[in-house]
């Protein structure tokens, strides 16, 4: 790749990275939150489950419609411009001294990232060569791994340390170097593909791509259902002092690079067809926790795994959303590659709203079983994927002989 193709990889790297940190961060100040706005702990946790829904709202309802409109225009000045949005809602959270102001304030965060990541994908997948594509999305995909890894554990300390509203400060500063950055890497006359809304309405309602859609939405949602609650299961369950909480968010991140890594393996060697197994795996690894956590040691053993596979299916999901495209609709690939991270925000949502649940209804350890549960379905609908991949093949050599 050339040096500018280079810089602006690391551009949409440090955007992913800013706005992963902005969405996770909360996750590790549900008890200050809920301390003080006097709310529960699973009302905290619902500002989780908010942001995802509107993230996938807007996404749902915005993208198509925005990816028809602007599909022929520049970018550069609409993500700039939707960027200055971010860093304006990172600052209401800041300032946020009410749950619904807080509530609206991560909603309108949520629908500019959504469609940040659209703009970021579609700039990479047209941008780089096309041999270089996996490479760089799996590389753009590390920076939500990073923000776990750096981004959620430095808020963590920052909301402890000074309060939960300084984290958002801290987020809006994020938000201001990444405009910067971004204004001297995209590139300034880079459109997308002409295309219709109709075109991207069916790319939607595809059968296919329904069934892709709800992959990696139930995957996440299976480690979500946990990692919501992550700081009570370590304070209540695993009785981790206050003081150790960051690090452990640290470890859990520097953990799920390896994911990511592993990730970037798997989709260059026949990704969705090892996919099932993984996810039968992770479910594996998930109701290990609800024994496990009888010991500090082997609580901590079995969160490190969670982490190690949640960004596996992260790659191939992402290709294959855009090999699934190029198949039925191929002048709808700019929607097509924001559909891995939508997923995953409904995967949020709907992880974290199991947890909550569970945390209202049963016992807080029982969010472990229940996460594996949605690995289970994550698996059973890659695998019929999978088959149908494999039918449209033989079908496609028969008529070929």
């Amino acid at each position: 790749m050339t040096k500018q193709q280079k810089l602006l990889t690391l551009n949409l790297f440090l955007l992913t990275f800013v706005l992963g940190t902005s969405e996770f961060v909360i996750v590790g100040l549900l008890t200050e939150v809920s301390n003080g706005l006097n709310i529960a702990i699973s009302t905290a946790g619902a500002l989780v489950s908010a942001f995802a829904i509107a993230f996938a709202i807007a996404f749902a309802i915005g993208t198509p419609i925005l990816t028809a409109v602007f599909s022929r225009f520049s970018k550069y000045p609409l993500m700039l411009a939707l960027i200055a949005v971010f860093i304006a809602g990172n600052m209401l959270t800041a300032i946020s001294g009410s749950y619904g102001l807080l509530l609206v304030s991560r909603v309108i965060t949520a629908v500019v990232t959504g469609v940040l990541i659209a703009l970021a994908m579609a700039v990479a997948s047209e941008a780089v060569p096309s041999e270089k594509r996996g490479a760089v999305i799996s590389i753009i995909f590390t920076g939500f791994t990073i923000a776990s890894v750096i981004g959620v554990p430095l808020g963590t300390y920052l909301g402890q340390w000074g309060g939960w509203h300084m984290t958002f400060w801290f987020t809006a500063l994020l938000g201001i170097g990444s405009f910067i950055a971004s204004s001297a890497t995209i590139p300034r006359g880079l459109k997308g593909t002409r295309s219709s809304l109709k075109n991207q309405i069916g790319l939607l309602t595809n059968s296919r791509i329904i069934i892709a859609f709800f992959i990696p939405a139930f995957s996440i949602a299976a480690t979500y259902t946990v990692y919501t609650y992550l700081t009570p299961l370590l304070q209540e369950v695993l009785f981790v002092p206050d003081r150790y909480i960051g690090l452990i968010f640290l470890l859990y991140g520097v953990v799920s690079i390896f994911s990511t890594l592993i990730g970037g393996k798997l989709a260059a060697r026949n990704g969705i067809g090892k996919l099932w197994y993984v996810f039968l795996i992770q479910a594996a690894i998930l109701a290990s926790l609800y024994v496990s956590s009888s010991s500090l040691v082997t609580g901590l053993i079995s969160i490190s795994f969670i982490a190690l596979v949640v960004y596996v299916m992260s790659s191939t999901m992402q290709l294959y959303f855009i090999d699934l495209a190029d198949k039925y609709f191929p002048s709808a690939k700019d929607l097509a590659s924001s559909l891995a991270p939508v997923s995953v925000n409904v995967g949020i949502a709907l992880g974290s709203a199991l947890g909550g649940w569970v945390t209202t209804n049963m016992e807080l350890i029982d969010v472990s079983w229940v996460g594996a549960i949605a690995a289970v379905a994550a698996s059973l609908l890659t695998f019929i994927s999978y088959r149908l991949d494999r039918k449209a093949v033989s079908g496609y050599k028969a008529v070929s002989n």
